[in-house]
């Protein structure tokens, strides 16, 4: 089976890509160790009071070069693991939330909705001490047992906060890889 290349000229399809690309490595590695072995023989170079100093410069073996070009041209090997864990950060927000005597904290959906109705772009035209007033009146609505009021307003921030506002929020959390 063959394909046209954009040149118009026929080139056949590699199906032992496989084979191809190990021959082509080996390849490459043999000529590395040629090389290597060209440029281990000693020619005689004059000596200079400065290469004749009481330190030996170290030099790597050839097996060292070899394995560090070979981990060079190998990509990482990709796993089942590596599929079934989560490789999504951990982003942890810089608001620290007090503690809360309730097991799990409930808002109702029209509270968001009406927190996410006066919203804070950070615009130069909007007025900060008016957005955190309002906010602070909206959050005052609502009373949950064993949630103090500041883990309330606390939790619900985020959400009365858009565009540059938003982005400077993000910018005081933190990531942790897993």
């Amino acid at each position: 089976m063959q394909r046209r290349s954009t040149a118009g000229d026929l080139i056949p399809i590699n199906l032992e890509i496989n084979a191809t690309c190990r021959r082509r490595k080996a390849k490459r590695i043999r000529k590395l160790l040629q090389d290597l072995e060209a440029a281990a023989t000693p020619e005689e170079e004059p000596r200079s009071s400065e290469a004749s100093s009481s330190f030996p410069i170290p030099r790597q073996s050839h097996t060292d070069i070899i394995e560090e070009f070979i981990m060079a041209e190998e990509p990482r090997r990709v796993t089942l693991e590596d599929y079934s864990s989560s490789s999504v950060s951990q982003f942890f927000t810089g608001i620290a939330q007090p503690e809360v005597q309730a097991q799990t904290i409930t808002y109702p959906p029209s509270l968001i909705q009406l927190i996410q109705n006066n919203m804070f772009h950070g615009l130069p035209n909007e007025d900060l001490y008016v957005h955190l007033a309002t906010y602070i009146e909206i959050c005052n609505t609502i009373r949950l047992a064993g949630v103090l009021e500041d883990a309330i307003r606390l939790s619900l921030f985020s959400f009365s906060l858009s565009g540059e506002a938003k982005r400077w929020l993000h910018s005081f959390n933190f990531q942790m890889n897993p």
